[in-house]
Order: structure tokens, then C-alpha cells, then sequence
């Protein structure tokens, strides 16, 4: 049992250092050597727990993948009750709070490897399934506390999150403290906060 935990440990310490040599060279130029050299251990070692690259790809998409998971699911756990809970929680998931944690350039260099792999196509497609839960299960929370009444829930879960996914990859392009990022932010949560039909208005 301790030697399966100090293997789990040690493989999350060359995730880690994977992350960090892609966000500095780009993913496409990261590789076990590096890896290797950033750590201070040798490529066997490595090897030792990801034969290959590939391997090694993918157990960083699932742990971005995972870490983006916590970041959303922790920072909206609170109970939607009222009509300003709904917003904060809007607000939120429209806010770019997930730079904090990791690189953007990183992770849409393991989206790019969808197309070419099955492993990370089934990766994101569990990963979205995950996300779309969550945002459906608080919206659902909002209907059973009579914070709104739209009694279209999952379409409307679907509509929300392809305005956030997609505000998302467009907005990374503006510097976040850029007056035309707010102005754009601020669009996009205004229309999406219009979806609703709230019971006491």
C-alpha cells in the first residue's frame, strides 16, 4: 500500500515538472528528457512510470483536467437560494479564475491533441460531461428553491455553457485588465443572466 501511494506521489511530481517545462518551451518542444533534466533525475526513472510521451501527455490532460474540475466545482458550491446567488455563481463560471492555476496556452495544446488521440478525446468529452453537470445541478437547485422558474433546465445548461466555453477561448485573447475584455464580459454575463426567468419578478 505505501509503495503504491510513494508511486502515485512520484508520478504526480513528474506531472508537475512536465507542466512546468511545457509552459516554458511549449508543449510540442516538452519531452521526457527535459522533464528528466528539470527534475534532476534520469529518463529511466521516468520511464520507470510513462514509457512514453504519450503517456505522459495524458496523465497531464487528466490532471488539468481534474484541477480545472476542483476550481469550478469548489468555487460554486454554495447553495443557490436567491436571485444574487444565480448571479454569483454566473459571474463565476464567466470569470477567468482557472489562469490562477494554469496556463491557458498549455491547455489548448492538449485540446488540439483531441483530434489526433482517442485517449484525450474521451478525456475532455468525460471532463465537459462533468462541467455540464455541475452547472445543471445548480440550475436545478435554483428551480427547486423557486429562484426561477424556466422549466427547460438541461437545454437551458446547454445554452449557458456554450456561451461560457465559448466566451472563454475568445476572450483569451484580451488582457483581462483590458477595458475591451470587461466590456465584452459584461455582454456576454448580462445576456446569459437574461436566460432566466426568475419567480418573483
Amino acid at each position: 500500500m505505501g509503495r503504491k501511494k510513494l508511486g502515485e506521489t512520484r508520478k504526480l511530481e513528474i506531472i508537475k515538472s512536465f507542466y512546468l517545462v511545457a509552459k516554458k518551451n511549449g508543449l510540442e518542444n516538452a519531452s521526457i528528457a527535459k522533464v528528466a533534466d528539470a527534475m534532476g533525475i534520469s529518463n529511466g526513472l521516468v520511464m520507470h512510470y510513462f514509457n512514453t510521451k504519450d503517456e505522459l501527455l495524458i496523465g497531464l490532460n487528466e490532471y488539468i483536467l481534474n484541477q480545472h474540475l476542483h476550481v469550478m466545482t469548489s468555487s460554486n458550491s454554495k447553495i443557490i437560494k436567491c436571485k444574487s446567488d444565480l448571479e454569483s455563481l454566473i459571474n463565476n463560471l464567466f470569470s477567468r479564475k482557472w489562469n490562477q492555476y494554469f496556463d491557458d496556452g498549455v491547455f489548448y495544446s492538449c485540446y488540439a491533441l483531441i483530434y489526433r488521440n482517442k485517449a484525450f478525446n474521451d478525456s475532455f468529452k468525460h471532463y465537459l460531461l462533468q462541467l455540464h453537470s455541475v452547472l445543471n445541478s445548480k440550475l436545478i437547485e435554483a428551480y427547486d428553491n423557486k429562484v426561477i422558474y424556466n422549466n427547460d433546465i438541461k437545454n437551458l445548461s446547454e445554452i449557458i455553457f456554450a456561451l461560457i466555453d465559448g466566451s472563454y477561448y475568445y476572450m483569451g485573447m484580451f488582457d483581462l485588465n483590458n477595458e475591451a475584455h470587461q466590456k465584452q464580459l459584461t455582454i456576454y454575463i448580462k445576456h446569459c443572466l437574461s436566460l432566466f426567468k426568475y419567480t418573483n419578478e
